[in-house]
């Protein structure tokens, strides 16, 4: 069975449930990454998110782990390797997150604002509607 992280007392609603296993400056950003990206190691992870320190990104993708939404993936060799990919509960929230990255596009777009790494908005959606379509193939 999963160790899952306690809280302090029950959510008082399923809002608070999710924003308190996805609250945190970098768990959005981590997840979407792993959407965008696939499994990825602890190095690649730690490009992308130039801004998070080593310590800071351990804690974030532990809690990730605990909560059932990354899978932790460690190869018993020298030097170390570790791979990161989203378990299927987290591939739940591709929908979720996928939309989130769309509507901060274009609330920085509406203030005439950049992101500091130029991402490609038309890409996302392709990406993002590729996915609805196979997630449509499934059911």
């Amino acid at each position: 069975m999963k160790k899952l992280r306690n809280y302090d007392s029950a959510p008082g609603c399923s809002m608070e449930a999710a924003l308190h296993i996805l609250g945190g400056k970098w768990k959005g950003v981590i997840l979407f990454h792993l959407f965008k990206d696939g499994t990825l190691r602890f190095s690649e992870l730690q490009r992308h998110l130039v801004s998070i320190n080593q310590r800071l990104l351990t804690k974030q993708l532990r809690e990730l782990e605990e909560d059932g939404l990354v899978i932790r993936h460690v190869y018993p060799v020298v030097p170390p390797k570790v791979e990161y990919s989203l378990s299927d509960e987290g591939k739940e929230l591709q929908h979720l997150i996928m939309e989130l990255s769309l509507w901060g596009r274009k609330w920085l777009e509406r203030r005439g604002m950049k992101t500091a790494i130029d991402e490609d908005l038309d890409a996302l959606k392709e990406m993002f509607a590729k996915t609805e379509i196979l997630d449509g193939l499934g059911e």
